[in-house]
């Protein structure tokens, strides 16, 4: 329940294959094996969390803070009605940062990988170098996920795939958290195992 559908297929999924077959229980719900979502509004708790932490490191808190409860409720409203303007008309605000910032304070982002226990690993990162040079996606799995980054000699070894491409390791990281972020204001980024079939 607390991972994007897009981001378990991405890290689930090969070329041949669905990642898994849905079965509907209608009694006898496996606790051992799921987490039981209580209710409606644990989810929405759970995503306005997650929007919230994601505000944190972009704005420290002062775009979510600033709006009211019934935005907070709009954004919730057009994610579970699927209603992209709806949500879309406040999730713009949380996008937009000034232009002489040239990004984010801190880029919300969380690296999966399959062929480790830990659940994803989630650093502060900034968007823009000290230097004033913007950051790109290998820049900042040079630094947090090194073993991702393929040497210049080496043989690729890791696919890093974002809502099922995979994109450029020089694409600005700013521009990928703008475009690709999923609606928790995150960028969730899996890395695999380069597939082989």
């Amino acid at each position: 329940m607390h991972y994007p559908i897009g981001l378990l297929f991405d890290l689930l999924a090969s070329n041949s294959a669905l990642p898994w077959n849905i079965t509907v229980h209608f009694k006898s719900f496996p606790e051992k094996d799921l987490l039981h979502c209580p209710s409606k509004d644990a989810i929405e708790a759970h995503f306005m969390s997650c929007m919230k932490e994601a505000d944190a490191l972009k704005h420290k808190s002062q775009v979510i803070n600033e709006m009211q409860k019934k935005d907070h409720k709009q954004l919730w409203m057009g994610l579970q009605n699927d209603r992209f303007d709806q949500f879309w008309a406040i999730n713009r605000k949380l996008m937009e940062y000034p232009a002489e910032e040239n990004g984010f304070r801190y880029i919300p982002f969380r690296i999966y990988q399959t062929t480790t226990e830990q659940p994803f690993i989630q650093k502060l990162f900034r968007p823009v170098a000290a230097d004033g040079q913007l950051h790109t996606l290998g820049d900042l799995l040079k630094e947090v996920c090194p073993s991702a980054v393929t040497p210049e000699d080496g043989e690729k070894k890791n696919q890093v795939m974002i809502h099922g491409i995979e994109p450029m390791l020089e694409t600005p990281l700013q521009w990928l958290s703008e475009h690709l972020s999923y609606p928790d204001n995150f960028l969730h980024i899996s890395i695999i195992p380069q597939p082989t079939d």
